[in-house]
């Protein structure tokens, strides 16, 4: 396969089983990481599925990159860099549609995957342009809806699929902030499955199977 200059870095794995208008998957790291973390991934995703894993646009030295920006302020707290994040959407909007059109991906069979900020942005990006897409795998992370569009809730989400997941001892994002997920998918008329283990703030085993799992069934 001829791997296609675009506007993201990234890593991709064609299709094992197919390649012209395959279904494709998009993986988006969490905060300070990079697009080879979530790529370890690939070899046990659907062999059907293209799977293509994006850097980040925002450099966080030494090795790692950002979606957007996480303040720590003494005075304040932890806070996001909403005008930093409502960008990267704009972004990885742009990107995911180069690269259906680079590899010629199948439009109406489009998922994301996402950890932590990169969680938060599949959201985003679900819930802002529901049409793009068809499932969402949203690992350790939570919507803001300080970063989705004004009229989301306007929109049409009913054919959207999630599966979600949290760690119950999560020290980075608390798990009372990803409950408060279904109740907003409820109200849109998301169907999803959600999902808790007794882990911190990353992906078990456990976790990586039920979430692969409930991939497999979507296909």
């Amino acid at each position: 396969m001829t791997t296609h200059h675009l506007s993201l870095e990234y890593l991709i794995r064609p299709p094992v089983t197919s390649t012209d208008k395959a279904p494709a998957i998009f993986l988006f790291h969490g905060y300070g990481s990079n697009e080879e973390d979530l790529f370890s991934f690939a070899p046990e995703l659907p062999d059907g599925l293209c799977v293509i894993s994006a850097r980040a646009p925002h450099s966080l030295p030494p090795y790692g990159y950002a979606w957007y920006n996480i303040n720590f302020d003494a005075n304040f707290g932890k806070w996001s860099d909403t005008v930093q994040a409502r960008e990267s959407v704009g972004k990885m909007v742009h990107f995911i549609k180069e690269a259906i059109d680079a590899y010629s991906l199948d439009e109406k069979r489009i998922s994301l995957l996402g950890f932590s900020q990169g969680t938060v942005l599949s959201f985003a990006l679900a819930l802002s342009y529901p049409s793009m897409f068809r499932n969402v795998v949203g690992l350790s992370g939570y919507i803001d809806e300080n970063i989705l569009v004004d009229s989301y809730e306007s929109l049409d989400h009913s054919h959207l699929k999630m599966f979600v997941s949290h760690g119950q001892y999560d020290p980075v994002i608390p798990i009372s902030w990803a409950t408060k997920t279904p109740p907003i998918l409820e109200r849109l008329g998301i169907s999803y499955t959600f999902e808790e283990f007794p882990t911190g703030h990353g992906v078990s085993r456990e976790n990586f199977y039920a979430m692969n799992n409930w991939l497999k069934k979507q296909l």
